[in-house]
């Protein structure tokens, strides 16, 4: 039996499903998240297995947790950078530069790679944990039409097409072949023309 070093048994499972769910963001900037194993995840945060197993019973799952878990760090990231009182175009800017950044820090696969790899009902669950991000960018989106400064006929379709648009930038960033800075500056000021707001 794992000796547990935390103070209480519950303390001791948050702190290895942290281990694990780092060694995922540590491999996937290696090596990219469709070529992790459950043996690479294992053996990256110092566990068996068997214990791996034990928190996720598969790629998926463990896909899933990780998923999440970017999620919530993008969600308080965009929070925590906005000023208040922003204007829709700098809340848009802000959004489009973490979303490019986070392409960097956690490299995954396109969403058709991960469809095929996953399966549909997993591919499903994935998407519904990235939801919160399709939320915050349809209130921006909203927030600008109401202010008059983003012209929109359709808002949930633009979000797709926006998403589409910072995702064309993923394998340019992960190549290394085009900074953050440069993506961004070319994503926010495309997406900003086409909503009708040069600022």
């Amino acid at each position: 039996m794992p000796r547990i070093s935390a103070a209480t048994i519950g303390e001791h499972r948050a702190q290895t499903r942290d281990r694990i769910l780092l060694a995922v963001s540590r491999l996937s900037r290696v090596q990219g998240i469709d070529a992790i194993s459950m043996t690479d995840v294992a053996n990256e945060a110092g566990i068996t297995r068997t214990v791996l197993y034990n928190y996720y019973p598969d790629k998926a799952a463990l896909l899933l947790a990780f998923t999440e878990r970017v999620t919530h760090y993008f969600i308080e990231s965009y929070e925590r950078e906005l000023p208040a009182g922003a204007s829709p175009a700098d809340r848009l800017r802000a959004f489009v530069r973490l979303q490019l950044a986070g392409l960097v820090a956690h490299p995954h696969p396109g969403a058709a790679d991960l469809s095929a790899a996953l399966g549909p009902d997993a591919y499903q669950r994935l998407a519904e944990h990235v939801a919160p991000m399709h939320r915050i960018l349809v209130e921006i989106l909203e927030g600008g039409v109401a202010s008059g400064d983003f012209q929109v006929s359709e808002v949930t379709a633009t979000a797709r097409m926006i998403f589409a648009v910072i995702g064309a930038e993923r394998l340019p960033l992960i190549n290394g072949t085009v900074s953050v800075e440069t993506a961004d500056e070319l994503v926010s000021g495309f997406v900003l023309r086409a909503l009708g707001n040069a600022s």
